[in-house]
């Protein structure tokens, strides 16, 4: 009896150590509900990593921006300029001419960008919805565009652009995107095309029932259910304009963009040096090198902000398009 009675104490013991183990072991590695302490550092451990990746250059430039020359020079300035010097960014916004070339910048951008979707939206609503002959045919020429890089047709395209007077104009990018040609427009077709195959056929006959018609049928059923899409193109199409420099110097003039009175940011941070010495020349101010580190971060970091105010407005909404579309950005 007393054995019995001194092995009780010893088995509630292990199993106390029993549970007590368990226990860690579940916090630690995790069950098939939540993750475990190990998994969540080693997930927060590669976000820290990837996410310092990214923005350490985002954040050098912005530091290196406020810096003086003297800062510049100093091997013990590294993050923290000694004083806040504003006077880069208002010599980059007189370089870059900024806010004509922001209009200008904004204009490029957005009327082939809302012309693009517009105009891929129905191209995919059409090859999703519709049996017509070579659809395949088409599908193949679709997917074989997007394919071929674009210095390949740049010359050609050029010289049809040239013929017909659409050179030096905001017409040789809007009337493109109206024919869906603009940007990367295949791509924009393939994901409405996606979408739009989604969508079950049972709405679209309930709605042509009722008496929807096509038109109809595309922007009350199919388009709302295509928000992702709809959003994610947007952005990148705007993106994609908004930064592109060889081929809008190309199509607005071969470098006379300001005579034109067309141009863009990323053009102007381009061309940054000479505009400098033409500008701060032209007034008077005679330096033997005028231009430094600090003011080319700062003309940098102005030519995006646009867009990263952009992004920080629809953040969420861009997350959440990009989950649902199922496709990683460029």
């Amino acid at each position: 009896m007393t054995k019995t009675a001194n092995r009780l104490p010893n088995l509630e013991k292990l199993e106390k150590r029993e549970i007590t183990k368990a226990k860690l072991v579940k916090k630690l590695m995790g069950s098939r509900e939540k993750n475990g302490l190990v998994m969540d550092i080693v997930i927060y451990t590669l976000l820290i990593t990837i996410g310092f990746v990214y923005l350490y250059p985002l954040l050098h430039m912005l530091a290196t921006s406020f810096m003086n020359p003297g800062d510049l020079l100093d091997s013990g300035v590294q993050w923290i300029p000694s004083t806040l010097n504003t006077a880069n960014y208002s010599t980059a916004v007189i370089t870059m001419d900024y806010w004509r070339s922001l209009a200008s910048n904004l204009q490029i951008a957005f009327f082939p960008t809302v012309l693009q979707v517009v105009v891929t939206s129905m191209a995919g609503y059409a090859f999703a919805r519709y049996d017509f002959p070579l659809k395949r045919l088409w599908l193949f020429v679709l997917i074989f565009s997007f394919v071929i890089p674009p210095q390949i047709t740049m010359i050609p395209t050029f010289v049809l652009y040239n013929d017909l007077n659409l050179v030096g104009s905001i017409g040789a990018f809007v009337i493109p995107a109206l024919l869906g040609q603009g940007f990367q427009s295949a791509i924009f077709i393939l994901i409405f095309y996606n979408f739009h195959r989604q969508v079950p056929h049972s709405l679209i006959e309930a709605a042509e029932i009722d008496g929807a018609g096509h038109l109809s049928s595309f922007f009350r059923i199919s388009m709302p259910l295509a928000i992702p899409a709809l959003v994610v193109t947007t952005l990148f199409s705007f993106v994609w304009y908004w930064n592109e420099i060889f081929l809008i110097d190309l199509y607005l003039g071969l470098g006379n963009t300001r005579d034109i009175g067309l141009t863009t940011l990323m053009l102007e941070l381009q061309r940054f040096q000479a505009s400098h010495g033409a500008v701060f020349g032209g007034m008077g101010v005679a330096t033997p090198d005028p231009i430094n580190e600090a003011l080319r971060m700062a003309g940098t970091m102005m030519a995006i902000a646009p867009l990263l105010l952009l992004y920080l407005v629809l953040q969420r909404q861009f997350v959440q398009s990009i989950d649902k579309a199922g496709i990683t950005g460029e």
